[in-house]
């Protein structure tokens, strides 16, 4: 639907077939995976873009739109927040790295199934049993060497988007945050950036897991083409930041202490 009205363009990460797989370690991380996005704007004399993000993307999309705000005109963020819970932290930095040993010592073809069958995409599975095949075969052809680093060196590494709280209060950029209710290490973060980032709508989708744009994506090309119209047209809502909510609150208790209580 949006490739009608929109010049879109796709990469993979590092790491990630048919780019490139540095075989060193050092040659990934999060920040790099932000300076890709410049990188490949730039490549395309892009001065301005919506970006749209899944999982490890929509981190990276995210904080884009932190450090580059001028390149960015819209944010969409699909199943943003993995191991950025704050109660979720510890056991997700322990077991990044054991996973990340498990692809290099095993390989894809090993792992594929396994992670095809986490329980945030085995809903993929009870949906289009032939699309979850299709997945797992694609996820047979990637590189082990690119999804061990990236875990290991990005992953495991990354701060949460927790961390971010104060900046997201002053982000200005449309965000349509996309999530499944049953992707759970990403629910409760996307609510923390639905009620942080003052331009940011909350779009749940029931039933759904992780791969949100696999799992429905019709529902999903209908959610983005919805929220890239309204940013166009300049009808996408958005709130005071939470630091002048918080004051304009305190400025009206304060008003109604001056009128004993009476409705202003």
């Amino acid at each position: 639907m949006t490739s009608r009205a929109y010049r879109c363009i796709a990469f993979n990460a590092r790491g990630y077939p048919p780019s490139e797989v540095p075989d060193d370690p050092a040659a990934y991380g999060w920040e790099l995976s932000v300076r890709d996005i410049d990188a490949v704007m730039s490549g395309l004399s892009i001065s301005r873009a919506h970006l749209i993000g899944s999982s490890m993307g929509a981190y990276a999309a995210l904080l884009f739109g932190l450090r580059y705000p001028e390149k960015t005109r819209a944010i969409v963020a699909a199943g943003a927040g993995s191991g950025s819970l704050p109660s979720d932290r510890e056991p997700w930095l322990k077991k990044m790295p054991v996973l990340a040993h498990a692809l290099a010592a095993r390989g894809m073809e090993s792992m594929a199934g396994r992670m095809a069958h986490h329980s945030t995409r085995i809903q993929l599975k009870y949906k289009d049993p032939k699309g979850w095949r299709e997945f797992v075969e694609r996820l047979k052809g990637h590189s082990a060497c690119g999804m061990s680093n990236t875990m290991s060196q990005c992953q495991a590494v990354r701060p949460s988007l927790h961390n971010f709280r104060d900046q997201f209060s002053q982000m200005t950029i449309p965000v349509l945050l996309a999530v499944g209710d049953e992707d759970e290490p990403c629910v409760q973060t996307n609510v923390m950036l639905k009620s942080t980032i003052p331009a940011a709508g909350l779009w749940m989708c029931p039933n759904t897991g992780h791969g949100i744009n696999l799992e429905e994506p019709a529902a999903f090309n209908a959610e983005v083409e919805r929220f890239l119209s309204a940013v166009e047209r300049g009808s996408w809502p958005h709130r005071a930041p939470a630091n002048k909510i918080g004051a304009i609150r305190k400025e009206t208790r304060t008003a109604e202490l001056r009128c004993g209580g009476a409705p202003l």
